[in-house]
């Protein structure tokens, strides 16, 4: 009787032990991964349509994700191609042309100070750390 039962045991094992390797091997590593890269929007509140020589204008900015993944950073840069003008974060010092600066939050504050009588524009790009990137672009008609 007592070899009946350790057989019995001997079987179950195997066949738990055979069956938590079939389960195990046939997990996919591709269904383990977490997806970090998401795509994302920039939303802009309104902006006046004129700005007077040395006004400060202030523009709410808005990254709205699709997912979250909590390791992901954005940067924004700018390029002024026509007028004179800075931008900057809250009260930071003015941010140069093109140079990449990281944001602290995914929603917040940029001030243009305009520095002409003529009509300004320039674009704004946002992109996180995995390649994502999308443009704003702002015109200002001289209020002068």
């Amino acid at each position: 009787m007592k070899r009946l039962l350790n057989r019995s045991r001997l079987i179950w094992l195997v066949i738990l032990a055979f069956t938590s390797a079939v389960v195990l091997s046939s997990c996919d590593k591709e269904e383990l991964e977490i997806q970090q890269n998401y795509p994302f929007e920039v939303r802009v509140m309104p902006v006046p349509g004129e700005v007077a020589s040395g006004q400060t204008v202030e523009i709410r900015i808005t990254i709205e994700r699709n997912g979250n993944f909590n390791d992901t950073e954005y940067y924004i840069r700018y390029f002024q191609f026509d007028g004179q003008g800075t931008l900057q974060y809250f009260s930071e010092p003015p941010y140069l042309p093109n140079d990449l600066y990281q944001l602290p939050a995914t929603q917040f504050r940029m001030y243009y100070t305009s520095q002409a009588t003529v009509t300004q524009s320039f674009d704004v790009w946002v992109s996180d750390n995995f390649g994502n990137e999308r443009q704003v672009s702002f015109q200002f008609n001289s209020a002068d």
